[in-house]
């Protein structure tokens, strides 16, 4: 018995000397090359940046992992505790791997021998070594390289932070990495929104995402979700009640609706790009960003709308271009008329073949096999556009311009079906003219509103930002800016009549006309602008010299170097809507230096701001709270880029545009606006540039392949349309604020047609603007060609046969 006992001995001391160094052993086989944990004490998940219009509201998100990071102390108990009922209830109290859940996961796989998945018992620690540093082959080396990791990984970090490394990592499924993801794709809540019943069922996800999908299996994820709620019951999360009334709560997952998200595409992709310059494209798709933008979702509405209304009514003027397509409209229509892709910028309008032409108009069908017509009182506007956007003949009847099988867009019309039970429909036609419309606020630059184009689905081109295009008329307040701080005033007279420049050897001479084609003799500054007269305008500039005008348009920004010729002064020079609407902020605002801006601000993951727009300094507006003190005043560290009274007397001119002008059709608002009109030769782009006090807005519309829009359009019937539209609805129920006179302004009654002072009890008078000791009209010489000087942009006129 005592050899027995001593080999006894001895065997079992061999016995755990093999099995210890058949652990290390393994350890050490096992534990060879595995990856650095270290990392993740630093590690910084993939993170969707979000992107906000100015009242909160999500315009875009851009990620590679839908991933929103939530720090541990953020992430509400309710969810957390449901993660641990459902994944790993010892997480707190284990080493990294559980050796009962172990031993119970080899008994069911060994009852189940291979007929079903190997069951796992990784513990969230497990999953965190697995998700971040091996992957998911199914393998017992990788289960022990797991188990050696998760041991490692917990010696290194603590528990909090391990489970917020897998809370904001795990895929949940419908593009969700991490619980805030998922909360808010599932529930559209915040994570401390979040009910028992929503929170067990994000907790049951893991296991299988798809399996549990409430959409496509509504009975499993109701159970998986009872069977996590029982779990936070048996582990003393939750009481009976909290978890009965759980239970009884349906899984309900709401679609993110309209009222969380606004849509501003051309606007979203702006500042995409700038985003992407500014932290490249891992901060843009990882980098968890948090931008705050200066959009206003009422206005973007407006502008959107507005645009397309007048760009579908120069469509429309002009007449009828083809049809979308054509198919045989025999038997089978339907089948042939759905297989027809859609065409891109169609928008909210239908696609219909015509069926049957008749006297009083076309009997149309759609794909789903419905029925409708089309009036011939509704399509009579369709005539045939001709070379030059001219019109063809008047339609006598449909047959003139459709014929069966044509496929065409139509829009559902407001009014009854007919006795045959068909809905009316309208003639439609996707515009080919571009254009854009941007609205600023001109005291901060921030841009409040911005569409560039008639769809972002048909053309990422954005018209405000990168069309180059001529600005025509809408370029000459600039030019009257620099004469008003030459000595000029609103009421210097001016001679508008004929002005030709001899440009040398072989080039035709250059002769700048009026568009109504007359003359109106000396006139005053505020009738050039307000008429847009070319003559005395160029007159103007050759007396002040294009090098004053060109450091003028510099100076706003209007364009980096302008050539000093002549025809710059007329806006012959290329820029874009952007920067001219920028240079308009400057004249309403007091003449202040504001660099235009799509963004407030950035924050990074953690909710450091690492980028302002506005980055004045205020002490005063970190307090901790209100205590009856006066509001902060901050500083304003704005460049003067011209005079107040300068700036105020453009307004004042500009005003008159409105009031008298080229832009009077905008006078029936009934409230103080002002702008200017723009068309260039051959009226290849219509502009219109205005402004209330505290808005500006600017409108460009034209081809992107620059072509006439048509002999009698410009931007009186094109651009103003539009402007006056947007400003009717943005302005609605504010309050009426005059444009704001800064000190130093004298103003004088004058007559506005001829500048003189005015007659008591003349009614057309008005008050011009003077500054202090200019306002002596009765003084008045008039600027002719006998007062101008060499040409910049032209040789001496000894040598041409001079001015005239």
């Amino acid at each position: 018995m005592i050899k027995f006992l001593k080999w006894l001995i001895i065997l079992s001391i061999f016995g755990v000397v093999l099995g210890i160094g058949g652990a290390f052993g393994g350890l050490w086989y096992f534990g060879r090359g595995l990856p650095d944990y270290q990392q993740l004490a630093d590690y910084q998940p993939a993170t969707l940046t979000r992107v906000h219009a100015g009242d909160g509201r999500i315009l875009a998100e851009f990620a590679t992992e839908r991933r929103l990071f939530v720090p541990i102390n953020a992430i509400p108990k309710r969810v957390s505790n449901a993660i641990l009922s459902a994944e790993d209830k010892n997480f707190f109290s284990h080493p990294g791997v559980s050796v009962p859940g172990i031993l119970r996961a080899a008994v069911v796989n060994l009852i189940n021998r291979g007929q079903k998945r190997p069951e796992g018992a990784s513990t969230i620690t497990q999953q965190v070594a697995k998700n971040f540093l091996l992957g998911n082959e199914v393998s017992l080396k990788r289960k022990a390289r797991e188990a050696i990791l998760a041991v490692r990984i917990e010696n290194a970090l603590t528990k909090d932070r391990i489970l917020e490394l897998y809370l904001n990592e795990i895929y949940l499924g419908a593009s969700s990495y991490g619980v805030a993801a998922a909360a808010l794709n599932y529930f559209n809540k915040s994570l401390d929104e979040l009910t028992i019943a929503e929170a067990a069922y994000l907790a049951g996800l893991p296991k299988g995402p798809n399996n549990y999908n409430p959409v496509r299996h509504p009975e499993a994820a109701k159970i998986r979700r009872d069977w996590v709620i029982g779990r936070m019951l048996d582990d003393g999360w939750i009481t009976e009640a909290e978890a009965a009334e759980a239970r009884a709560t349906p899984l309900v997952a709401p679609r993110r609706g309209e009222s969380d998200t606004v849509r501003a595409d051309y606007f979203t992709e702006e500042v995409r790009r700038e985003l992407l310059a500014r932290y490249g494209e891992d901060g843009l798709l990882r980098g968890g960003l948090s931008v705050r933008t200066t959009l206003d979702p009422r206005l973007q509405d407006i502008a959107e709308r507005v645009l397309r209304k007048g760009l579908q009514a120069y469509d429309r003027r002009h007449g009828w271009r083809a049809p979308l397509g054509r198919i045989d409209p025999g038997p089978g229509w339907e089948t042939r008329l759905a297989a027809l892709p859609r065409p891109a910028g169609l928008g909210a309008w239908l696609v219909a073949v015509a069926l049957d032409v008749r006297a009083d108009g076309v009997e149309i069908g759609f794909g789903d096999g419905r029925l409708g017509y089309i009036a011939f009182a509704d399509m009579q506007w369709a005539r045939t556009r001709k070379d030059d956007q001219r019109l063809g003949p008047p339609l006598r009847q449909p047959a003139d311009q459709m014929s069966p099988g044509e496929v065409v867009a139509v829009e559902p019309a407001d009014a009854p079906t007919d006795n045959s039970g068909r809905q009316p429909f309208l003639l439609r036609q996707i515009p080919n003219v571009g254009g854009g419309i941007v609205a600023l606020d001109p005291h901060t630059g921030r841009v409040l509103a911005m569409s560039g184009g008639w769809s972002f689905e048909s053309s990422q081109f954005n018209r405000v930002t990168q069309a180059m295009r001529q600005p025509g008329s809408s370029f000459k307040p600039f030019v009257y800016l620099a004469a008003l701080d030459s000595g000029f005033t609103p009421a210097s007279l001016v001679l508008d009549a004929p002005f030709v420049i001899d440009q040398g050897p072989g080039l035709a001479l250059w002769k700048p006309k009026n568009y109504s084609h007359n003359f109106l003799g000396p006139s005053p500054l505020r009738v050039g602008i307000e008429q847009s007269r070319n003559q005395m305008t160029v007159r103007l500039a050759q007396n002040i010299g294009m090098e004053k005008v060109a450091d003028y348009a510099e100076r706003f920004r209007i364009v980096d170097r302008m050539p000093q010729q002549l025809s710059m002064a007329l806006g012959a020079g290329e820029t874009t809507l952007m920067r001219m609407a920028t240079g308009y902020a400057m004249i309403v605002n007091g003449g202040k230096r504001i660099t235009p801006t799509l963004i407030d601000r950035v924050q990074d993951r953690n909710g450091k701001t690492i980028f302002r727009h506005d980055m004045r300094g205020c002490e005063a507006c970190s307090v901790a709270g209100w205590q009856n003190q006066p509001p902060p005043e901050l500083p304003d560290t704005r460049e003067q880029v011209v005079g107040a009274a300068t700036a105020y007397q453009m307004v004042s001119m500009l005003q008159g545009v409105v009031e008298r002008g080229t832009g009077r059709r905008i006078k029936d608002l009934g409230r103080p606006l002002a702008g200017k009109t723009g068309t260039t030769n051959d009226s290849n782009d219509a502009w219109f540039l205005g402004f209330s006090p505290d808005l500006v807005v600017g409108i460009f519309v034209g081809f992107d392949s620059p072509r006439t829009l048509g002999a009698n359009e410009q931007g009186a019937s094109v651009a103003v349309p539009i402007f006056k539209e947007f400003m009717g609805e943005a302005l609605k129920e504010q309050p009426v604020i005059p444009f704001r006179v800064p000190p130093g302004i004298r103003l004088v009654r004058v007559n506005p047609t001829n500048g003189q002072l005015a007659r008591p009890g003349e009614r057309d008078a008005i008050w011009e603007a003077f500054k202090p000791g200019t306002e002596n009209v009765a003084s008045r010489q008039i600027l002719d060609a006998g007062a101008a000087a060499t040409p910049a942009n032209s040789v001496p006129a000894s040598e041409t046969g001079g001015l005239y």
